[in-house]
């Protein structure tokens, strides 16, 4: 698979990954299989994965400042 970005091939790599669910919560999701760029930095979560991170956010604690969640497929 080619990066969207350069054209450089990407690999398979497991990653941490933060996302933004409010104002002021952040959630940091371990384990995250993605595709990485070897020549920059970007990166591709696959259909599957992100189906599961949408659940994962689905869930966590809006009110909450910082979580962190294992990514289990």
């Amino acid at each position: 698979m080619k990066c969207g970005t350069c054209g450089s091939e990407l690999r398979s790599v497991t990653t941490d990954l933060p996302f933004k669910v409010a104002d002021h919560s952040i959630v940091v999701i371990k384990g995250i299989p993605a595709m990485q760029c070897d020549a920059c930095p970007e990166y591709v979560l696959v259909d599957s994965v992100m189906e599961s991170v949408d659940n994962i956010l689905a869930r966590v604690d809006q009110t909450a400042e910082l979580e962190i969640i294992r990514f289990a497929a």
